[in-house]
């Protein structure tokens, strides 16, 4: 596979190619050191993958409905996944077992995320609703829930004193967990992804109008817009390389963009030239060391690295 590429800064190749056989590829996501990659079926099946070699690991079965989200625990032998069935699983990455199965939300589970130690999963749902669960134990209930959002929770950010949110409200929500306080700027646009940057400093939030914005975290204010990616009212994502310095997101005309993020200028645009050029890009996950990418278009997850990283995937 070729792509069509712009003259820019990260000069992004595409390496390799997988066909992961689960129907359509709801999401994929790199595991915390980035050697393994999980994707996300509309086959209500996660799928553990070595990028590198497109080896299939593991796959996990357990959901009545397509997986939506997942996400690797901090030392790689666990993993946490959300559904349509309202449920979320935690799952024995060896074994491939399901250990808990959490079933309270009202509606569909769009996003879960560990915290730092993993001892606790925090997940999202069309019911509006965020809940946290003590994952290491047998309660059926959550240990809290948040139900602030005036539509439902699109996407999730777990760091050491917060939990991030972002809703179709157009609002972002900031629980701090030390102090017990919430803080909410609104957009005033329908939310479909959030990311922290490296310092902290910034969330980059994906919204519906097609623009990706730069929110400053002290002052809710939007400091930068990234422009010329369509949308089409679906939920696609966006994230930060790992050098912090661009920032990436899919499209509904099957187009990843890139753009510096800092002057907002667009640096590259990447197109596949085969047969599902047309393809929606809406899931992506990026290398948390390496400037690399792997995104999902249709049943294919296409893996992308910058021509100076090239060994990674040799």
């Amino acid at each position: 596979m070729s792509f069509a590429l712009n003259e820019g800064y990260l000069n992004l190749i595409c390496y390799k190619t997988i066909d992961c056989v689960q129907g359509s590829v709801r999401a994929v996501r790199y595991n915390v050191d980035g050697i393994y990659c999980l994707t996300c079926g509309s086959d209500r099946k996660i799928k553990l993958w070595n990028p590198k070699t497109a080896l299939l690991l593991k796959t996990y079965g357990g959901h009545a409905s397509e997986v939506t989200d997942a996400m690797g625990s901090c030392d790689s032998c666990h993993i946490v996944s959300a559904s349509l069935d309202k449920s979320i699983i935690y799952w024995d990455v060896t074994t491939g077992q399901p250990i808990r199965r959490c079933r309270v939300h009202a509606g569909g589970v769009n996003c879960v995320r560990f915290n730092e130690d993993s001892s606790i999963a925090v997940s999202g749902s069309k019911d509006n609703s965020v809940m946290c669960w003590d994952i290491r134990t047998r309660k059926i209930e959550p240990i809290q829930t948040m139900k602030d959002a005036k539509d439902c929770v699109t996407s999730l950010i777990v760091n050491e004193s917060q939990i991030i949110t972002a809703s179709l409200d157009g609002c972002i929500r900031r629980y701090d967990i030390r102090m017990g306080e919430i803080v909410c700027d609104d957009i005033g646009i329908p939310i479909t992804y959030i990311v922290e940057t490296k310092d902290g400093q910034c969330i980059i939030a994906g919204c519906l109008d097609g623009r990706v914005r730069l929110v400053d975290n002290e002052t809710g204010n939007v400091i930068q817009e990234y422009v010329g990616r369509k949308n089409d009212d679906y939920h696609i994502e966006c994230e930060k390389m790992s050098n912090d310095k661009h920032v990436i997101s899919g499209s509904s005309e099957g187009l990843i963009y890139v753009w510096d993020l800092l002057s907002g200028k667009i640096l590259q645009h990447l197109k596949a030239n085969n047969n599902t050029t047309n393809s929606v890009i809406h899931s992506l996950t990026t290398h948390p060391l390496l400037n690399e990418v792997i995104f999902a278009k249709g049943r294919e997850i296409h893996i992308c690295g910058s021509s100076e990283e090239q060994s990674f995937l040799e």
